[in-house]
C-alpha cells in the first residue's frame, strides 16, 4: 500500500477565491494586482496548508484580503488542467463569495492593491482565472433565480428599485418593474419599514429588511425568485 503512494506524484493545491460585490449601479468582482506589472490582475488566490480543510482556506484566504468572517462562501469548481500554471503542476479550487462592498471599504488594507471591476468590464487575468469568473457569473445567476442570496450582496435596509437594480446588474437585462416588485414582495421575505428613502423621488421609496428567519428557510428550498 506504501509503495503505491510512494509512486504518485505530487501536486500543489491552491484555492482561488470570486468575490462579487454590488456598488448600486453594477455588480463587480474583486482582483488584486499580481507583482510589479500594472496590467497583470487575478483573482485572490493562497495555498492549501496541511492543517486546513478546503472551507477553511478559503474562508481564511477571503479574510485576508476584506477582513470579513461570516459572509456568503461556496465551492464553485475544481481546475485542473496539467498545463495552467506554467511553473508547477497545479490544482486550484475556486469559490465565490458575496459581500457587502460597504463592510468591505471600511475593512480594506492596502496589501493586495486591490480593486473592483465590473463583471462586464474585466481586464487580462493570470492564467484560467477568466474561465473561474465566467463559471461563477453562470453559477450566481442559476442560484440568483431559485434563491434569495441576492441579498447578500445589499445593505441592511434597501428599496425595491435598489434590489431591483442588483437582479438587473446580474442578469445584464432590464426587468419589467411592475412584475419584479409583484414577485419580490410575493415571496413575503421582506419587511417594510416605516423609513424612506430621500433625495431619489418625491414621494421616497420604503425601505425594506430581510425577515432572516424566512430567509433561512428560503435558502434550502426553490422559489422561482426571478419573475419571467
Amino acid at each position: 500500500m506504501l509503495d503505491q503512494y510512494k509512486q504518485q506524484h505530487p501536486y500543489l493545491v491552491a484555492l482561488d477565491s470570486i468575490i462579487f460585490g454590488f456598488d448600486g449601479e453594477s455588480l463587480k468582482v474583486l482582483l488584486v494586482k499580481r507583482g510589479m506589472e500594472e496590467r497583470t490582475w487575478s483573482l485572490m488566490g493562497g495555498w492549501l496548508q496541511p492543517v486546513e480543510s478546503l472551507e477553511q482556506a478559503a474562508a481564511r484566504i477571503l479574510f485576508d484580503l476584506t477582513g470579513l468572517t461570516n459572509v456568503y462562501l461556496e465551492q464553485l469548481h475544481a481546475f485542473g488542467d496539467p498545463h495552467r500554471d506554467p511553473i508547477v503542476r497545479t490544482v486550484s479550487v475556486a469559490y465565490f463569495s458575496l459581500v457587502k462592498v460597504a463592510d468591505y471599504e471600511s475593512k480594506i488594507t492596502e496589501t493586495y492593491q486591490a480593486r473592483w471591476f465590473s463583471i462586464y468590464n474585466l481586464p487580462p487575468l493570470l492564467f484560467d482565472h477568466g474561465d473561474m469568473v465566467d463559471l461563477a457569473i453562470k453559477r450566481l445567476r442559476y442560484k440568483a433565480a431559485q434563491h434569495p442570496i441576492g441579498f447578500e450582496l445589499l445593505p441592511e435596509k434597501f428599496t425595491i428599485p435598489q434590489l431591483k437594480k442588483l437582479y438587473d446588474a446580474v442578469y445584464n437585462t432590464e426587468f419589467d418593474k411592475r412584475n419584479f416588485s409583484r414577485k419580490i414582495l410575493s415571496t413575503n421575505l421582506l419587511i417594510k419599514l416605516d423609513e424612506k428613502q430621500k433625495g431619489f423621488s418625491r414621494k421616497g421609496a420604503y425601505y425594506y429588511q430581510v425577515d432572516q428567519t424566512k430567509y433561512q428557510q428560503a435558502t434550502d428550498s426553490f422559489l422561482n425568485f426571478i419573475p419571467t
